[in-house]
């Protein structure tokens, strides 16, 4: 049964991707998703993006920019393009998108389940209800403009959902997946990712059960009765019973502003039936407060302290330096990381950049080594010659050795300095400039 499995709240962004960026995100994002497929099976892959920590991090290792509310329409963008076009191999498909798109996801669903022999009356039904009650059980001031349904030949999905408050200049993206969800009404979410504004009507809260059936039993009355008792209120005053039961509302409504809070990079891993909430900083650079240093510094002694000829032998990439490798030790935890890793999304813009520039410009040349490599490792892995692929998986376990034995936290200023060196030479490149200019 489905769930709502989390959210985040991000700074709302305009402007389009350049298709420059577009192309390689939806390059190296079908890459991330074929290699969690041939791993640990589609099921994992609507699993990953349920999640709203993952699903921030796997864009920022793309490339955009690691905190904006661009991430989503991007990334669902790329990953649409990429899984649809190999929709038959993978067994996935992305329906659904941004304004009139995201009205054309029950027509979508239909097609596909027509193909797939799926029952597409439900699917249509549950896409239905998964917007609706991101638009009208949780009144949280976010208007929903963005709708993907992804599914599964088996008929697994999983819906990430934007709304946007134009007032305030920030967008809630939501997550659901189709396992274990018992109500659609109750606890439904596994993410919600948006901006705390104060008192939130949650009618999808375990404690407004009471006020959902009164609401159900009001909408049968008579409305002269209804009226009527208005005006009684208004003439006499609040009774005793209005006042318990404001009091009641108010307790609910706290007790939902109390479960939107800042993520801590502390925090111990939660449990996968646990809403995996975050709130992304509204400023555009990176700093070091936003970024786990022990774990950016094991990606860095991973790419320049080990020796890289251990891995260029097994990658058949004569000269593959220590960048890439940093490159590919982010990636390789995209595809293997377990939950945990995934409370500091601005870490992974240190795999290829941003393209507005934070931390760095999007380097290029590494871009596409890292699409190159990772590319031929998977299609090796496909005619059954596992040792690159491998290869890419023990980066992320060299990694986790290195933290594990040592604390190597990265000295984060002269990261971003040794970054800005190079980038002429890695053909570093913004929205707003063809090449980087130190």
């Amino acid at each position: 049964m489905p769930r709502n499995t989390g959210h985040a709240d991000l700074p709302l962004h305009t402007g389009i991707v350049p298709k420059w960026l577009a192309d390689r995100m939806r390059d190296m994002g079908t890459l991330i998703v074929e290699a969690l497929i041939l791993q640990y099976g589609k099921k994992e892959v609507l699993r990953r993006l349920s999640d709203p920590l993952w699903f921030q991090s796997l864009g920022a290792v793309l490339g955009m920019d690691w905190h904006s509310s661009g991430i989503t329409t991007s990334v669902m963008y790329a990953l649409k393009r990429g899984i649809n076009a190999r929709a038959k191999d993978f067994g996935l498909v992305v329906c659904g998108g941004r304004g009139k798109y995201s009205r054309k996801t029950p027509e979508e669903l239909e097609l596909v389940s027509n193909m797939a022999g799926l029952d597409g009356n439900g699917l249509v039904r549950n896409s239905k209800l998964v917007a609706k009650v991101d638009s009208t059980a949780v009144q949280d001031g976010f208007q929903l403009y963005q709708h993907n349904f992804i599914v599964s030949d088996e008929g697994d999905w999983t819906v990430v959902q934007q709304g946007m408050n134009a007032e305030l200049k920030t967008a809630r993206r939501y997550h659901w997946c189709s396992e274990n969800l018992k109500s659609f009404v109750e606890e439904p979410h596994t993410g919600i990712t948006g901006e705390n504004q104060k008192y939130i009507l949650n009618l999808t809260d375990s404690k407004a059960k009471d006020t959902r059936s009164s609401i159900l039993n009001l909408s049968k009355e008579n409305p002269d009765r209804i009226i009527s008792e208005i005006k009684d209120i208004q003439s006499h005053g609040v009774s005793d019973a209005v006042i318990k039961a404001e009091k009641q509302q108010l307790e609910l409504f706290e007790d939902t502003e109390h479960k939107l809070t800042k993520v801590s990079l502390t925090e111990e891993m939660l449990p996968p039936v646990v809403s995996r909430n975050i709130v992304m900083s509204a400023h555009h650079d990176v700093r070091a407060e936003d970024v786990d240093l022990k774990r950016l510094g094991s990606v860095l002694a991973t790419a320049y302290e080990s020796n890289p000829k251990d891995f260029e032998s097994l990658l058949l990439t004569p000269g593959l330096g220590p960048r890439t490798l940093q490159s590919l030790t982010l990636v390789s935890e995209v595809i293997n990381g377990t939950p945990s890793r995934f409370r500091d999304p601005a870490r992974f813009s240190f795999a290829h950049g941003g393209k507005d520039g934070h931390p760095f410009p999007v380097p290029l040349r590494i871009y596409d080594e890292s699409i190159r490599i990772l590319g031929d490792a998977i299609e090796r892995s496909r005619l059954g010659y596992k040792e690159k692929s491998e290869c890419i998986n023990r980066l992320h376990k060299t990694q986790l050795e290195i933290e594990k034995n040592c604390d190597p936290r990265a000295d984060f200023e002269a990261v971003l300095e040794h970054e800005k060196l190079n980038l002429p030479g890695w053909e570093g490149r913004t929205e707003t400039e063809k090449y980087y200019r130190g």
